[in-house]
Order: structure tokens, then sequence, then C-alpha cells
């Protein structure tokens, strides 16, 4: 655990104030959820993902996607990869401030030429379909297609996306 030196009254409500500078460094934004844990005399809060949850639903349509269209799916929450059928280690790296940009703004982007995508130091390239995905009125990741030939598969991007909001919405 890191130090910070910063200390905060706890008010009658038993509330305090994360500092700005620490919301800020850990990529906390406002109506965030975070969890709550305690060891022994500590409390520790956690960003929360409800896409972790379904990450194993997700790793499942991403493998079944990519046995029969031959391409790959990466799955992320709002900070970072959840699920990669190509690259493994693509799996925990924080994802660029791009596609946290298509997440905040609910906004699609399809590629139909090849296109570098780069997260946290490792790259991956193809035609690009990027699907956000938006369960009750909140936009927790993304479904990005990775394809290698001439088809669209925004579609496909939007089924997986569909599938992993429509499961949420249901827990």
């Amino acid at each position: 655990m890191k130090a910070t030196g910063i200390t905060r009254k706890i008010d009658e409500l038993g509330r305090i104030v994360i500092p700005k500078e620490i919301r800020r460094n850990l990529g906390i934004r406002d109506g965030e959820s975070l969890e709550i844990f305690t060891d022994e005399d500590s409390i520790i809060l956690k960003k929360h993902s409800q896409m972790e949850k379904f990450e194993d639903l997700g790793a499942k349509l991403g493998e079944i996607i990519k046995a029969i269209f031959k391409v790959d799916v990466i799955i992320t929450d709002r900070e970072k990869v959840i699920v990669a059928t190509n690259d493994k280690d693509l799996v925990d790296k924080k994802i660029n401030n791009d596609l946290i940009y298509l997440i905040d703004n609910r906004e699609e982007l399809i590629e139909k030429e090849n296109k570098i995508l780069d997260l946290d130091n490792i790259s991956v390239s193809g035609k690009l379909s990027m699907v956000p995905i938006i369960a009750s009125i909140d936009s927790l990741g993304l479904v990005i297609i990775v394809a290698n030939d001439d088809n669209d598969y925004s579609d496909l991007a939007r089924l997986i996306a569909r599938i992993l909001s429509e499961k949420i919405n249901i827990y």
C-alpha cells in the first residue's frame, strides 16, 4: 500500500471525500461505484467493474465467435481489457483515452481499413469494429472485433455487446 500523506475527517454521516488528485490518478469518475473491503484495521476502496462478473460469458462468446468467423474479440470494461481471444497478454492491459472516449460518449467506431490499436504497449492490427456495451443507462465497456478480411463485422460486435448488456440488465 502506498502512503499519500493526505488525511480526511469523517462527517456526521460517515462520509469522507476522496481528494481530486487521487480520483484523477486512479481514473475514478463522478457516479462510478467503488467496492469496499476491510483487512484487519484497514478499509480498502476498489473501483467496481460490473463487466468483470461476466468475464466468463465474454470469454465463451469470444471463443465461439473466433472459431466460427475467424476474427479476434477483445472485450473491455471502462479501464482495461477483460477478454482477448488473440493474445492473453492483453488481459488486464489498460485501455487508451480514445477507447475511453468511445465508452463515455457511447460511440461506435468502424474502421474499414487496417488500423493499429495500442493497448498499454501491445499493438493489435486489422479492421476494427468497436461497439460500446450499454446496460440500463450505463456505458460499461467495449466490444472490439479485429478482422483481417474485407467482411463487415459491426453487426457481430453489436450482437455481442447486446448479449452482454442484456445479461447485465438481468443480473
